[in-house]
């Protein structure tokens, strides 16, 4: 790829959503200065929203048995092997936006939302069920149940644009 071209695509020039949730996200980082290595972490520091979302998961579902770098792994392998995955959670990420008021932003759902943050982990966990691991894709569901009290069977088939509201039992 052409090193233009590259700059076009990880900056987000290519990619409406990751565009505007990269200005964001600059936004923020400047108006609230304490949130500023937050941003950094989840948003500023990843060339795609693959990157992010692999290491907003990661760092969310790790656990002293299961660290984040081995789960940030499974995800980028994930979003490498089908594509499609990366373009649901933008899909998703619009459907938020549109749909629930309190959003007004679409760098909101990454950094805060846990409906959106249990549906990026259950589209993994389908991911790691349909190519037979099973088990690490029960362990996704157990962490998301856990964590955002929200349980989507990874064997379970959904589409893109997906808004779930609060995501509490």
């Amino acid at each position: 790829m052409p090193a233009d071209l590259r700059t076009k695509v990880t900056t987000g020039h290519l990619d409406p959503v990751w565009s505007t949730i990269r200005t964001e996200a600059e936004r923020l980082a400047a108006d609230e200065p304490l949130m500023a290595s937050m941003v950094h972490a989840v948003v500023l520091n990843h060339r795609s929203l693959e990157d992010a979302l692999s290491y907003r998961i990661a760092e969310k579902l790790a656990s002293a048995e299961m660290p984040s770098l081995l789960i940030r792994e499974i995800c980028e392998m994930a979003y490498a092997d089908r594509p499609q995955i990366g373009v649901a959670a933008r899909a998703d990420i619009i459907a938020v936006r549109e749909r629930d008021p309190f959003c007004d932003r679409m760098l909101q759902p990454l950094m805060y939302f846990k409906g959106f943050l249990g549906i990026q982990v259950y589209r993994a966990a389908h991911w790691l069920w349909t190519t037979g691991r099973r088990d690490m894709a029960m362990f996704f569901q157990m962490r998301t149940s856990e964590l955002f009290s929200m349980d989507v069977n990874p064997a379970a088939r959904i589409g893109q644009g997906i808004m779930i509201d609060h995501a509490h039992s």
